[in-house]
């Protein structure tokens, strides 16, 4: 795949690189063709601070564009796609979060961003959270601030599994390709229905929240390539089998200066309770709830997110100066 072949949606006049980085070939695993992947990357903005954005279940990097577009005003910021979908290779599965976080830290070697010093603002949604959980453990000492949103630690019964509207949709998105129809079932799965239905507080065609999404997820659609069942499937394995331990928990919590829990109170694809179980078990970190606010929280609500993030890198920041030891 050739890069003239990779569509994007984000700003070329923030973007300072993008391609592929071949993961397989770094690691010289490249013997078994069905196994071997590249992941596509872009990097956005050229601000001292370095931000790593991980997105979730079956979606691209493009997801993250309200936060590249902010975001890259004042920081680096690093998007990638997942294994499995994008523009990214979709290797034989199944994957495993553990093995994504891999993917990871070998792309962050890959752009340089590996100084030896604890420089990394990490911020995974979803399955990209769970992925978030792995690269703490594997490299604490490079993460300046943490921050999980809608996400699971998993292991425990059912907690992996989403409540049955998110099972159900899910299930049927994998036999629909045509994204007129795609469309309208992910937007009832990601967003409370009274949000959709709302009119937009910003737009002044008077449009609703459901028309503006329709728009905005249809011309993200005409830019990325068809996900492969075999992507699919094996994102959803590694979300499925994903397990990190309370002890992995306190590490992460002994190891990180920042830790942030967001979640919201309507979601249909990884239960509110999971949060308050990362929390329990991370109790230096901050959890924060937000009502009338479904599963894709940093797209219903890109402002607060974005003001959500700041806050979250400032405090790991100061953390991090007034504990030079750790």
């Amino acid at each position: 795949m050739s890069n003239v072949e990779l569509n994007t949606i984000f700003d070329p006049q923030t973007c300072v690189r993008r391609g592929l980085c071949p993961i397989t070939k770094i690691r010289g695993q490249a013997d078994n063709v069905a196994e071997s992947h590249s992941i596509y990357y872009e990097q956005h903005g050229r601000g001292e601070e370095q931000v790593v954005l991980i997105m979730g279940l079956n979606s691209s990097s493009f997801s993250w564009g309200p936060q590249v577009a902010l975001l890259a005003k004042e920081h680096s910021v690093l998007v990638f796609d997942n294994r499995g979908v994008g523009n990214s290779d979709a290797p034989r599965g199944p994957y495993t979060t553990s093995g994504m976080a891999d993917d990871i830290i070998t792309l962050l070697d890959y752009v340089g961003w590996n100084s030896g010093k604890r420089d990394l603002h990490v911020v995974g949604i979803s399955l990209g959270g769970m992925v978030a959980q792995e690269l703490a453990i594997k490299i604490p000492q490079r993460i300046v601030s943490l921050m999980l949103s809608v996400t699971t630690a998993g292991g425990r019964p059912w907690t992996n599994f989403p409540p049955w509207k998110g099972v159900s949709t899910l299930t049927r998105l994998m036999t629909v390709r045509n994204p007129e129809v795609k469309v309208p079932m992910i937007l009832d799965m990601v967003f409370p229905q009274a949000w959709l239905d709302a009119k937009a507080t910003d737009d002044p065609q008077g449009r609703t929240n459901r028309e503006l999404q329709t728009k905005e997820y249809l011309h993200r659609m005409s830019k990325t390539r068809p996900q492969s069942i075999t992507g699919s499937l094996s994102q959803m394995s590694a979300a499925l089998t994903h397990r990190v331990s309370p002890d992995q928990l306190r590490r992460i919590n002994d190891s990180i200066p920042k830790v942030m829990i967001v979640t919201g109170d309507d979601d249909n694809l990884v239960l509110p309770s999971n949060s308050d179980y990362l929390h329990s078990h991370m109790p230096n970190a901050e959890l924060v709830k937000w009502d009338g606010t479904g599963h894709a929280l940093h797209t219903q609500w890109p402002d607060r997110y974005y003001q959500l993030l700041q806050r979250t890198f400032r405090e790991g920041r100061q953390r991090m100066s007034s504990e030079p030891s750790r």
